[in-house]
């Protein structure tokens, strides 16, 4: 986002007939909520694709437009969208997704692999990424004949999947519209994490719950992302007819607030007319 202002903000000084659109918002409700004041002086049109967003810069006097979600149109009809989700014995196999970045993945995955023995019934996949270094998936394959691995197609993994342990991110998203039930995780190191907790804004750390507003999904951070707290959030999701048939409904509100699939559309139709109306 730095730079798309500073290019916004070049363009608005230099060549003013330009019409400046953004889209996809920066996270400014996170964290930084003092850009919006220049994003209100170089930005023409600002498109958001999280439905509380528009709230925020309904704060600031700001009026954007906000068009859905992309995922929905990406996931296309694989997603649970509207779907029957419905309480059944949940498919033995749980997704592991420890994140994207080589830190990460190496403090996640370490403590949700911790579990395996704790269910000898199921299969335990992880869903890796190919842009680290493969030794920090297979040293811990190594250690563990029942954990499987599969690199770059985590929704093949979740399609499959009864039960997620998903590092915070996007992923909690996507996790949520192909309808699986999931624990959210996130440890850091001790300085950034009380850093980030100065910084950033917010009530929650994963995206579902941002949306619906409230504690859909349990959140398991730094000191509280251990085996103990993972085995009773899993048995809940697993195990707990009622637990998780909340967690379906919060789903199915996740999708109504998402506002359906088409947001590529809305924002071109959005943006053709824009243009039209300033000839």
């Amino acid at each position: 986002p730095g730079f798309n202002m500073r290019i916004a903000k070049w363009v608005k000084e230099h060549l003013p007939n330009i019409r400046i659109y953004y889209y996809i918002s920066p996270q400014v409700w996170a964290w930084k909520a003092n850009r919006v004041h220049l994003l209100r002086k170089v930005v023409d049109k600002m498109f958001v694709i999280l439905p509380f967003e528009k709230a925020f810069y309904d704060q600031f006097d700001f009026q954007v437009h906000y068009v859905g979600h992309p995922l929905l149109d990406d996931l296309g009809d694989e997603h649970s969208y509207d779907s029957e989700m419905r309480w059944d014995t949940p498919k033995k196999v749980i997704a592991l997704l420890p994140g994207s970045r080589a830190q990460e993945i190496q403090t996640h995955l370490e403590i949700m692999v911790s579990i395996i023995d704790k269910y000898p019934d199921y299969r335990f996949v992880i869903a890796g990424v190919s842009t680290v270094r493969p030794d920090l998936y297979h040293s811990v394959l190594g250690r563990h004949s029942r954990l499987e691995l599969v690199m770059d197609d985590a929704r093949a993994v979740l399609s499959q999947s009864g039960a997620a342990l998903v590092a915070s991110g996007t992923a909690t998203l996507e996790t949520a519209l192909l309808g699986v039930p999931q624990v959210v995780c996130y440890k850091g190191s001790f300085v950034s994490y009380h850093i980030a907790k100065r910084l950033i804004n917010i009530k929650y750390i994963s995206l579902v719950n941002l949306i619906v507003d409230r504690p859909l999904l349990k959140e398991l951070i730094q000191h509280e992302l251990n085996t103990e707290n993972l085995q009773r959030e899993l048995d809940l999701i697993l195990f707990d007819e009622t637990h998780r048939n909340g967690i379906f409904d919060g789903y199915r509100m996740l999708l109504k607030l998402l506002g359906g699939p088409g947001a590529s559309d809305r924002l071109a139709h959005l943006i053709h007319q824009d243009l039209s109306e300033s000839i």
